[in-house]
This record gives C-alpha cells, sequence and structure tokens, in this order.
C-alpha cells in the first residue's frame, strides 16, 4: 500500500513536468523547419517581419525589443507596488484594513484580461492620446500600465505569505535590542523573507512575459523597434496571436509563429532559471540570520 500511494504521488508530481517537456518537443518539431529557410541569426536579429511578401522576412528583433519593453515597464510599475502592497498588510495595517483590502486585491487578479484590455483602450489611451498630445494612446506605456495592474496581485500575495512566514522570534529579538519597528522590517523581515519575495516577483512577471489579450488590444500592433515609452509595438505573444488564425497550416508563416513560440518559451525558461540562482544565492535558512 505504501508502495502504491508513493508511485500515485510520483506520477501526480511528475505530471506538470511531463507536459511541459511535450510542449517544449511539440514547439521543437513545428518551429525548427523554419530554419531550413532562414538562418537562426536572420530570425533573431532581423528587422522586418513581413510573412505574406515574396520573398517573405521573418525577423523578430523589433518584437523582442516590443516585448522586453513592456516588460520591463510593467516590472518598474508592478514590483515597487506589489512588494509594498505586501509589507504594508503584513506589517502594518490593522486587521480591519487588511481585511478590507485583502479581498480588493484577489477581485483584481480575477479581473478577466479581456476587460482590461477594454478599460486600456476605452479609458487610458484616450487619456495618454490627450495629456501627451500623442499620435496614438495604444502604446508600450498603456500595456506596461495594465500588466502591472494584473502582477501586482500575485506578487503581493506571495510576498505577503513569504513575509509571515518570518518566525516572530526573530522580529521580538530584533525589537528587544531596541530595534524601530521599520528598522525591523528593513534589517530582518525582509532578508528573512527575500527568497519568497523574489518567487512573488519571477512568478508575476511570467504572467506578464506570456500574457496575450492585453498587449494584443493595446500594445498598438506595431512590429517596430520603440524610440519611446510611448511608440507602439508588437511583443511576441501578440503576433502569435494575430496572425496564427491566418497561417496556413505547416506553411512557413505557420512554422514562423511556432518558432516565435519557441523563443519566448526559452526567454521565459532562462528568466526563471537566473532568477531562482538569485534567490538560492540569497537564501536564509531557519533562524540562522
Amino acid at each position: 500500500m505504501d508502495l502504491l500511494v508513493h508511485l500515485f504521488f510520483l506520477v501526480v508530481s511528475a505530471t506538470g513536468v511531463i507536459i511541459l517537456g511535450l510542449i517544449l518537443v511539440f514547439l521543437v518539431m513545428e518551429g525548427l523547419p523554419i530554419f531550413e529557410k532562414i538562418s537562426i541569426k536572420d530570425f533573431l536579429l532581423g528587422s522586418a517581419w513581413y510573412p505574406t511578401y515574396d520573398p517573405a522576412d521573418y525577423g523578430i528583433f523589433p518584437m523582442i525589443v516590443g516585448s522586453i519593453s513592456v516588460v520591463v515597464v510593467s516590472t518598474l510599475i508592478a514590483v515597487p507596488l506589489g512588494v509594498g502592497t505586501a509589507f504594508y498588510l503584513a506589517e502594518i495595517a490593522s486587521p480591519r484594513m487588511r481585511g478590507i483590502l485583502k479581498p480588493v486585491i484577489e477581485l483584481i487578479e480575477g479581473l478577466p484580461t479581456v476587460v482590461i484590455g477594454f478599460v486600456g483602450m476605452a479609458v487610458i489611451a484616450p487619456l495618454l492620446q490627450n495629456v501627451f498630445n500623442l499620435d496614438t494612446g495604444l502604446n508600450v506605456f498603456n500595456a506596461g500600465v495594465l500588466l502591472a495592474l494584473m502582477a501586482v496581485p500575485t506578487v503581493a500575495s506571495i510576498a505577503e505569505d513569504a513575509i509571515y512566514s518570518v518566525p516572530k522570534s526573530m522580529k521580538d529579538g530584533a525589537l528587544a535590542l531596541g530595534a524601530t519597528h521599520w528598522e525591523t522590517i528593513c534589517g530582518v523581515v525582509f532578508p528573512a523573507s527575500i527568497t519568497g519575495i523574489a518567487t512573488a516577483v519571477v512568478l508575476g512577471i511570467a504572467r506578464v512575459i506570456g500574457e496575450t489579450m492585453v498587449v494584443l488590444m493595446v500594445a498598438g500592433g506595431a512590429a517596430m523597434i520603440p524610440e519611446s515609452i510611448f511608440d507602439p509595438v508588437r511583443p511576441m505573444p501578440a503576433n502569435i496571436a494575430a496572425e496564427m488564425g491566418n497561417a496556413a497550416f505547416r506553411s512557413d508563416h505557420y512554422h514562423a509563429l511556432f518558432a516565435i513560440g519557441l523563443v519566448l518559451f526559452l526567454i521565459t525558461f532562462l528568466f526563471n532559471l537566473l532568477a531562482s540562482y538569485f534567490a538560492n544565492k540569497y537564501r536564509r535558512v531557519g533562524e540562522a540570520i
């Protein structure tokens, strides 16, 4: 019986890894054929994306830059807000205020992405266009703000759990030595919870990187390298969603879109690997700080 239970949980825990591996295999099988027509260098560093031209151009460098620009803007907004919200809820807010804010944050996390996209198109885009006198309000900044709104609940919830996991004896010890509440938060709670906070940031950014509907609706849809945060872009997920329905099955265009998915997969994997390295580097175990 013990062996059967052990095998059951082993299979359950391995299912996610197996599915992820199968997805990677599928992406490789469908994406690699495009490199028989174009080199990897031209695909990654090419500046033109014209899949219907003859001859076609399959350069995705503007999309890579567009994805990075949107992620950077959203990260600069989401990380301070998410981590700050987590510390406020865990260490500063009264139980009554925590009971009000926590459901609101969870409600934001549950909003459909298409609704968030409509808000960006109908409210934020005209506002940006009027305030900054822009040609269009569908741009990097608009997409970054909305993606940050989606990432803040994820960052805040997981970071809050990490902060709560810090042993109370550590905080009591710092206070007993004369540290103020603020000094205890900065010098004890934050270092002790840095691994969990890093995990929260990684998961928040991972959601931003792969988000499709919002960037499809509000990023502008222009496959160009942005010169400012108010320029329209076309991130990689948006390009896949916009063109996959129009690509003929097993055509060069079809394989090029799967190759974009493979690049997106590898970028996400490498980012998580790097973040995991830094999280483990600054890991603190138990109360030995």
